[in-house]
């Protein structure tokens, strides 16, 4: 059946459904806290005096109507990369105290909060030794020959990452980790053995076998080290074979018979629940690939989703990956900020539109950055980007941190979105007051805005009939909480989700 080309209000879908508007809801409550993080950084995810709902009255264009009862994706956080520079700078170049610190700034209540992190499987453009010297590695790598049995496999030159993870899950228990791997061993891809560039050696189906029990493998030692794998990409970036760094194509057909033939199984047998995500690349072109893996049957069976990077196209390429496919889930999972750009402003009004506001809107169940922590320099690097920027910047010579826009970026959905948290229905004002809604499991509120316009804008916030008013300066972005107030009989109708009848997911009443 066709959509209707025009969302249908709450009410009038009620309505038309012959189910009466819920009555009970008392009003979204009085008080709203809010923190701001301004261009000039004169404020920086800084606490505002609180605002108050009101009855609702002067009309004003830019007004943010709030639909708690219509409901999209739910959530399962925000964060950003331990890669292997960033873990050697926290491990090697800061002290305990230092250390102690920034992971409880990261990774607790006392700071962001952040929840979800991805880390490389094996070497990567940021991958060095223990000395901070560039490392490309695998978790089986032999000297000659093959090794289909994996008998060489040994995760010992991760110590750094792992350390830092399990320090993380000592702070954060129910810490996502998703597993990216840059490249397969050498000796399973085709021609001369390299950790730079090539492909799987599809003539030898030893190869494919061997390279899903490399996953089981993996997670099976990580969990065994402290660290349970939530997921795993199956290759990131599989359009992109370089010979600067770890990398490794897969074109979709092959991505879909691995996924199909050789790692779902491996992951059954093996009595697995770690998510398989596919593709792991940029939006422009992500909707092709994902049709194909997920076109697959077979392949679709053992895929949760699709994952997706910034670096081409839009977010929109995601809402149409849903749109083919409802039933799979999608994350937004790498877009480094780098010294190309420096001015805090657009950098911020650019993160909060295309990546914490945008990829929601466009159903990303996760927002996801590159290095959680590099040096001044971009680095220490393993021949890949020479000037990148981390979340944070660790100085090597003290283990001072500076906290990059980055982390503001991050810091204001982490510090208040809470993992199964559902987005909400809100109005958004492309190109001026962009926004993303959201409703925490405790029934709290929140909304996330950024002015991506050149100018001061006073917009209105309005839910049944009460309503507040903000002014947010140009290129500056503002998080706001409240607690909805209980109806009659002591609860927000909002407790129970949408109503029975309304479409689940935010989709369109037909």
């Amino acid at each position: 059946m066709k959509r209707s080309k025009r969302w249908l209000s709450f009410g009038l879908a009620l309505t038309l459904m012959g189910v009466s508007a819920p009555s009970v809801y008392a009003g979204p409550g009085g008080s709203v806290d809010a923190w701001l993080t301004t261009a000039d950084q004169t404020s920086l995810l800084a606490k505002q005096a609180p605002l108050h709902f009101s009855a609702d009255g002067d009309s004003n264009p830019t007004t943010i109507d709030i639909r708690p009862g219509l409901t999209y994706q739910t959530m399962d956080d925000f964060g950003a990369a331990i890669t292997g520079s960033s873990a050697y700078l926290m491990n090697k170049k800061m002290s305990p105290g230092q250390r102690e610190a920034l992971l409880n700034d990261l990774f607790t209540n006392k700071g962001i909060n952040i929840g979800f992190v991805r880390h490389t499987i094996g070497a990567s453009d940021f991958s060095v030794d223990g000395s901070g010297n560039a490392n490309s590695y695998t978790y089986d790598d032999v000297a000659s020959g093959t090794d289909y049995g994996l008998k060489h496999f040994s995760i010992a030159k991760d110590a750094d990452v792992t350390s830092v993870l399990r320090a993380i899950v000592r702070k954060k228990p129910g810490l996502k980790v998703l597993g990216s791997p840059w490249t397969a061993p050498p000796w399973m891809k085709t021609g001369t053995p390299t950790f730079n560039g090539g492909s799987l050696n599809g003539s030898d189906p030893k190869v494919y076998a061997a390279y899903a029990d490399y996953f089981v493998k993996y997670i099976n030692a990580y969990k065994n080290a402290g660290i349970p794998i939530w997921g795993i990409t199956v290759q990131n970036e599989p359009e992109h074979s370089t010979a600067n760094y770890p990398s490794m194509s897969m074109g979709a057909a092959e991505q879909a018979s691995f996924i199909k033939n050789d790692l779902g199984p491996a992951f059954q047998r093996s009595g697995l629940s770690t998510k398989i995500i596919a593709f792991d690349h940029n939006w422009d072109i992500g909707v092709n690939y994902a049709s194909t893996i997920l076109g697959d049957s077979g392949a679709s069976a053992y895929t949760d989703g699709t994952a997706y990077h910034c670096y081409g196209g839009s977010p929109s390429a995601m809402t149409t990956v849903h749109d083919a496919f409802p039933s799979k889930n999608i994350y937004f999972t790498e877009c480094s900020g780098g010294e190309w750009s420096t001015d805090f402003g657009n950098n911020l009004s650019w993160n909060m539109s295309n990546l914490l506001i945008g990829s929601p809107r466009n159903w990303a169940k996760a927002v996801l950055l590159w290095n959680m922590a590099l040096d001044p320099k971009g680095g220490p690097i393993n021949g890949g980007c020479t000037n990148c920027r981390g979340v944070v910047t660790i100085d090597p010579n003290n283990g001072n941190v500076t906290k990059n826009v980055e982390y503001y970026v991050i810091g204001h959905a982490s510090k208040f979105v809470a993992p199964g948290a559902v987005r909400i229905d809100s109005t958004n004002f492309a190109g001026s007051i962009e926004n993303v809604a959201y409703r925490n499991p405790d029934g709290s509120l929140v909304l996330i805005a950024a002015n991506v316009g050149a100018d001061s804008k006073t917009f209105k916030v309005r839910m049944n009939s009460q309503s507040f008013i903000y002014t947010l300066p140009a290129k500056s972005a503002v998080t706001f909480k409240w607690k909805p107030s209980p109806g009659r009989d002591g609860r927000s109708h909002l407790d129970s989700g949408t109503p029975a009848g309304v479409a689940e997911s935010g989709e369109e009443i037909e």
